[in-house]
């Protein structure tokens, strides 16, 4: 059987968001994982991190709050170290799936970095949440930090990063070679870690990246098949929340920009999925971007469910 290669992004069904969750439901997505390799699938794992990040930024704060001589973790710190755990459970979950059916395949996990661009519009306009809420006081220390704070009514004060586009992958020759020894690769992990380049080196941002355009960036960079984007719905609505509220089984390119003029998908979630399938698409030919859930990822792949786009 040819070698066939699929680009996975995994949503936070898929992961859970604390460690006894993600215990859990790795469990479930490594059966799913190891289904996609009997079939004979080459396969990269791109994961979200939203809520592991979360709460390693808000653990790394509060530690250096209460105790002398620790400092916080920014956020490029805090998200090595979420893809660092993440994808320690992601590797023995698969890996154990893998051996309790007779297959013997090494699984890596590769610290990914990924470059964005300075002159990023989302550097001036942060959209992204994360860690505890906080009271006037504790915002308006993190204000004078340079930090950006928003209100969230009723609840206090909350931080918030950019979310800039990912320009390059530092580490994509390493997760290329890997999948040509047929390995399964975890990379760019809650979108990667955000990079900065500033001469020989590279600076981590203060920002996260969408792990869905990251895995569209993984899949166009190594030549995939199929980017597989795997979310808490089975298929792309139009008229998400209204009377109106339609299912789409299909469509092309164009048909996904329209629908984007139109405004039909949520910024902070669709959206992006949508645009890392068109941007995946357009870049190479004979290619497919599928969107579902992860019950329906292998009948997806057969055209029986989802939201299939070419």
């Amino acid at each position: 059987m040819s070698k066939k290669r699929i680009v996975i992004a995994l949503g936070h069904k898929a992961l859970g968001t604390n460690l006894p969750e993600q215990k859990a439901a790795v469990i479930d997505t490594s059966q799913i994982i190891a289904d996609l390799i009997e079939k004979g699938w080459q396969i990269a794992l791109v994961h979200s991190n939203a809520p592991q990040v979360g709460m390693i930024h808000t653990a790394m704060n509060e530690f250096s709050r209460q105790h002398e001589g620790y400092t916080a973790a920014p956020m490029s710190v805090c998200s090595a170290m979420s893809q660092g755990y993440i994808g320690y459970d992601l590797q023995n979950g698969i890996r154990s799936e893998m051996i309790r059916r007779g297959i013997y395949k090494p699984v890596s996990t590769i610290l990914t970095q990924v470059m964005v661009s300075p002159y990023d519009d989302s550097f001036y306009t942060p959209i992204k949440k994360i860690g505890r809420y906080m009271n006037r006081e504790e915002a308006d220390q993190e204000e004078a930090k340079g930090n950006y704070v928003t209100e969230i009514p009723g609840k206090g004060w909350q931080r918030i990063v950019s979310a800039p586009k990912p320009v390059s992958i530092v580490e994509i020759d390493a997760i290329r070679t890997l999948l040509d020894a047929g390995q399964i690769v975890i990379c760019c992990g809650g979108g990667g870690i955000p990079v900065l380049e500033q001469g020989s080196r590279l600076k981590g941002a203060s920002a996260v990246i969408e792990k869905d355009l990251a895995a569209g960036l993984v899949a166009t960079e190594t030549d995939a098949e199929v980017l597989l984007i795997l979310t808490s719905v089975s298929n792309v609505t139009l008229n998400y929340g209204t009377n109106e509220e339609k299912a789409i089984d299909s469509m092309t390119t164009a048909q996904a920009e329209e629908y984007i003029r139109q405004g039909h998908f949520e910024f902070a979630s669709m959206l992006p999925k949508i645009q890392a399938a068109v941007t995946f698409l357009k870049a190479g030919k004979g290619r497919r971007a599928i969107i579902t859930s992860l019950d329906k990822a292998i009948d997806s792949l057969d055209g029986k469910a989802g939201t299939i786009l070419q």
